[in-house]
């Protein structure tokens, strides 16, 4: 008999910034989920997708578990609470430290109503000594009933085929559920909307990111393979709109600079890239506004 093929779906929790998004990405070996050091950069619920001669991990990646200040704040958290009773194993995120607080307290109490095996993944090992990676995993071990806990380190990719190798220990016997080529079912719009969104978090100041969004309202093939992609950066007030286009127009056109590589190295395809941007007056509390700008709680 061959060997025995898996297939599952795994979720990755946590407090904002603990590095879901970017351990994700170096599991499957290629960006999808967009990164920053600013908290709360994943809004919606990500999809990708590992294969290998094991069998099939499905990856998702969630927004931070954090106290929400408002609308979108409460849809993130519901998108991140809601994926634990839909999968096969969770991966919780946490940073090195012995202190647990309110907010790890808060998914602990959460993790306890699910029967989901939760492998502890402690990430961001490179930037402790040993004994603290030590101490963390004695602090959590009673925190919450845990199958597994494996320190890693996204950044520098150490102990993540271990990870990879335990989670299939986890997952069930089941079919292939996307071609071995697939690395995520996120529409290539989506994708460069929230690439556009990374660069502005990125570049702009601490005050802004957080209330914008980014719309595609147009985007085409050319008959020379070449895209054409026209994109709103949405914000609250007019202020910030001077400052995310900047003196003489520059913020905007670095954003759209950076995004337009990305994106262009994404698609493989040159890209013609127009952005524009709009005041949308408090939209993270307005859900038409978010159902329009793709975040919909109706969907969770």
């Amino acid at each position: 008999m061959g060997n025995v093929y898996k297939s599952g779906f795994v979720t990755l929790i946590g407090r904002p910034n603990v590095g879901k998004s970017t351990l994700m990405n170096h599991l499957i070996g290629q960006k999808i989920a967009i990164t920053s050091e600013k908290p709360q950069t994943t809004r919606n619920r990500i999809q990708t997708v590992y294969t290998d001669e094991r069998g099939q991990i499905i990856f998702l990646d969630t927004p931070g578990i954090h106290k929400a200040k408002n609308r979108l704040g409460e849809y993130m958290v519901s998108v991140a609470e809601h994926t634990l009773k839909e999968v096969d194993v969770i991966l919780w995120l946490v940073e090195p430290g012995t202190y647990i607080g309110a907010g790890e307290q808060h998914i602990a109490k959460t993790l306890s109503r699910v029967k989901t095996p939760v492998i502890l993944v402690i990430n961001k090992i490179d930037t402790v000594k040993k004994e603290e990676i030590l101490k963390t995993m004695a602090a959590y071990k009673d925190v919450s009933r845990f199958q597994e806990i494996i320190p890693v380190s996204a950044m520098k990719k150490t102990n993540t085929d271990t990870l990879i190798h335990t989670i299939f220990q986890y997952l069930p016997e089941g079919p292939q559920y996307y071609d071995e080529d697939t690395v995520t079912d996120q529409p290539m719009r989506q994708i460069a909307a929230e690439l556009i969104r990374e660069k502005a978090l990125r570049m702009m100041s601490d005050e802004i990111p957080h209330g914008i969004a980014v719309v595609i309202d147009r985007m085409t093939e050319r008959e020379n393979g070449m895209f054409d992609i026209d994109a709103t950066i949405v914000c609250e007030r007019e202020s910030h709109k001077g400052m995310i286009i900047g003196k003489n127009g520059q913020m905007l056109k670095r954003i759209g600079t950076a995004a337009r590589i990305e994106i262009e190295n994404l698609m493989d395809a040159r890209v013609n890239l127009k952005l524009w941007v709009k005041v949308r007056k408090e939209w993270r509390d307005s859900e038409l506004y978010m159902k329009n700008y793709g975040y919909n709680m109706k969907d969770i």
